[in-house]
């Protein structure tokens, strides 16, 4: 008999000794085995032997758990219940394995589900909570069949759908007028008690409280009005909502204000907030208030917040995380041999209001982001600068795309967006004109694609000027010219309820000028309900806008209020997005969207009808890992005492990586939530968890291939092989500094 440490004494609570006891009950088999065995070892071991025999009896499971077997046409060849058989045999490889749990303070964690089970089973003790034998029990029906999958039908998709409003209906429509009244009106009252100043936007002497209400109406057109007026404190918040927030939330956002986390809420955005807390009239809006209103995680984590991707990491003429050597000032950001991410030193470095789960909330918390727009304008020196930076794109061999982000690249005015597109084009056409000296095999990779990174359309889509259009479509005509022939606007809407009348008017600017938008989600906890991505890809259809990235909530514990699992991600992938994949012989039609910008939404919409289906699904569901680039490409080998799974990646075999990843290998990641959580906290929401059930069988993943729109042009010429800006000896990554968490 093993004698038992201080951890394992401990007494389980009652509600946990009947899932124990469920577990029991429903698996005669189980149950013999952990009560003829005096040792968890032996336990283990005679799972090992049951589960085998599962396996045995199913040689392409056997294959994929021995990873012979790879790729998505191996995982639609594993049943329901063989997912279950794999990740069992998953534990028992790693039992005992400890790893480091950046989620609290880089401790020691140890994955021992079988241990777990064992005490608690043979002496109703242990370390192990309720969260974690809520999950095992979930195992177990998974693998007796208990816990089955039934893919939702479109009647059962569009149902969930219809829960979620948008921003274009009606009665949507008329409360935001009334919102966007009561806030104007709240606004004169401020600038005549000199609570509100501008010197751009002030009242003339003389002028009457109608006619200064008539001036404010006019300035709401102009997006320099909402930054100017911006609320940047929970009192002012609470006032222009008419004093609906709740003491709790108030009380959140001044310990927020005084923890340093800064308040940036533009009067566009404030009026897309509903203040009517009458029954069935509250929700529509929650992933809008999740996104600006400050979590107490967030406030309980700040000011120790470090950066989840260890690319960010840069030391000046150092490899980053990815292997690749960077210029100095921190303008520019690597992962991938073919793009790199390009932040100027202009107001772009800012953005039209505060994500509270934004990657870049370290920066936040040094100071180095902030909303001090004035100190944000470019010096002198700065065109100098830029041309300096960019030769990075033009004297590399590989790269031909680059994204243009900060912040927010809508947030330079018109004359530095202007200025950053024309040094643009004439580094793609040096690059472009030093290719004709060179012979086939050495010639470089151009310029193929231009991405401007933005949320502004949806925080502040009176920036979608006629000069900001006229800008982007004559830098599309020139640049066309000298061979770029992907023009990219990368937005960044979270709900249908983000899409007003004026952002319909400003995506349709957008594309009237030539360019593709295109939408990344960051799947939060709101944004994760039953149909609200569905609904959201359906109303961007509806307005000419390309699903291209869902993302899980990536950070550590300051993010777990939105965190959403990663088995919730590939649960919708699986069970809801799958309606918007169109049939193989209309594919070409996807490919050639972007030929005719003017007439996407057009194209989309009849694209929609001959596929019967209310939305295409043009999106990869993945995560953003440190250093490698993104994948959801994952099996589940561990679980901690509390429920929170352990997941190794891998890489995303559709795409091409740094070399690094050759010696860095898996990426192991502790989610900081577990799945019991996640639902504890759906159901909070007003979620039928009911509806969720089948995510606790979701333990294994493969990556999507991207769609055939977002990839890169073909060459007619052959390109070298040879790497610039790269470490010359990849190192080995130890395996310790890969284990990040959610």
């Amino acid at each position: 008999m093993n004698t038992l440490n201080r951890g394992e004494k401990l007494g389980l609570t009652v509600k946990t000794l009947r899932i124990v006891d469920a577990i029991l009950t429903e698996n005669p088999e189980i149950k013999d085995i952990f009560d003829s065995s005096e040792t968890s070892l032996e336990a283990r071991m005679k799972l090992r032997e049951w589960c085998l025999r599962y396996l045995n009896r199913n040689p392409h499971t056997m294959n994929y758990y021995l990873k012979k077997a790879k790729g998505h046409s191996a995982l639609k060849r594993i049943s329901f219940r063989d997912y279950a058989a794999i990740r069992l045999m998953d534990y028992l490889d790693n039992e005992g394995r400890t790893f480091r749990d950046p989620n609290f303070g880089n401790e020691e964690i140890k994955s021992s589900p079988i241990k777990n089970l064992w005490l608690a089973m043979k002496h109703g003790k242990g370390s192990a909570q309720e969260d974690f034998f809520a999950d095992m029990l979930y195992l177990f029906r998974q693998l007796n069949g208990k816990l089955t999958r039934r893919i939702p039908n479109k009647l059962q998709i569009s149902q969930w759908m219809s829960r979620h409003p948008s921003g274009l209906d009606a009665d949507v429509i008329k409360m935001r007028e009334e919102n966007k009244v009561r806030i104007m009106r709240k606004i004169v009252e401020k600038i005549n008690n000199g609570d509100m100043k501008s010197r751009r936007f002030c009242f003339e002497n003389g002028l009457t409280e109608n006619e200064k209400y008539q001036k404010v109406q006019e300035w709401w057109n102009n997006h320099r009005f909402h930054l100017s007026f911006a609320i940047r404190t929970p009192e002012v918040l609470n006032e222009m909502l008419d004093y609906s927030l709740r003491e709790q939330t108030l009380k959140l956002l001044k310990k927020a204000k005084n923890k340093g986390i800064p308040l940036f809420i533009n009067p566009h955005y404030l009026s897309l907030i509903s203040v009517d807390i009458t029954p069935g009239k509250t929700g529509a809006d929650k992933t809008l208030r999740d996104y600006i209103f400050a979590n107490r995680e967030l406030i309980s984590e700040f000011g120790k917040i470090h950066a989840w991707e260890k690319e960010d990491v840069v030391q000046p003429g150092e490899p980053n995380a990815a292997g690749w050597i960077l210029p100095p000032h921190y303008n520019v950001y690597r992962r991938y041999p073919e793009v790199a991410v390009f932040i100027p030193d202009t107001t772009g470095r800012a953005c039209g209001g505060l994500c509270v789960s934004c990657q870049r909330m370290y920066d936040f918390q040094s100071g180095r982001f902030n909303f001090k727009l004035r100190k944000l304008a470019p010096e002198l020196s700065w065109p100098e600068k830029m041309k300096e930076l960019l030769r990075y794109w033009e004297d590399d061999t590989q790269l031909r795309d680059i994204l243009i982000t900060g912040g927010d690249a809508f947030m330079n005015s018109d004359e530095s967006l202007k200025q950053i597109l024309e040094e643009v084009y004439q580094m793609a056409r040096r690059k472009a004109e030093a290719n004709l000296n060179r012979s086939p095999g050495k010639k470089y990779a151009e310029i193929i694609r231009v991405r401007l990174g933005t949320r502004l359309p949806v925080y502040l889509p009176q920036r979608i000027t006629p000069e900001l259009v006229e800008i982007l479509a004559d830098f599309k005509s020139k640049a066309s010219e000298i061979g770029v022939r992907q023009f990219v606007i990368q937005t960044h809407i979270e709900s249908a309820m983000e899409i007003t009348p004026e952002v319909k008017q400003g995506i349709n600017q957008l594309t009237s000028a030539g360019w593709l938008v295109t939408n990344q989600l960051v799947l939060t906890a709101a944004a994760s309900r039953r149909g609200h991505t569905a609904k959201l890809r359906k109303v961007l259809n509806d307005i000419g806008v390309i699903p291209y990235y869902t993302f899980t909530v990536k950070g550590f514990m300051e993010n777990y209020y939105q965190f959403a699992t990663n088995e919730r991600i590939v649960q919708e992938r699986v069970e809801e997005k799958y309606l918007g994949k169109i049939l193989e012989k209309d594919s070409w039609q996807i490919n050639h969207l972007a030929d005719d910008t003017k007439h996407i939404a057009e194209q989309l919409n009849a694209l929609r009808n001959e596929n019967n289906t209310s939305f295409i699904a043009t999106d990869r569901s993945v995560l953003n890992l440190p250093g490698v680039g993104k994948s959801m490409t994952y099996r589940t080998i561990g679980i901690t005492d509390d429920g929170r799974r352990i997941l190794e990646f891998y890489h995303d075999p559709t795409r091409k990586h740094s070399p690094i990843i050759d010696q860095m290998g898996s990426v192991v990641i502790v989610e900081s939530k577990s799945i019991n959580n996640y639902l504890k906290q759906m159901e909070e929401i007003g979620e039928d968890i009911s509806d969720y059930k089948t995510i606790w069988g979701y333990s294994s993943s493969e990556t999507e291939s991207r769609s055939s729109l977002y990839q890169y042009p073909e060459y007619n010429y052959r390109l070298t092989e040879r790497l610039t800006n790269f470490m010359q000896e990849p190192v080995a990554v130890p395996a310790e500094t890969a284990l990040l968490p959610l």
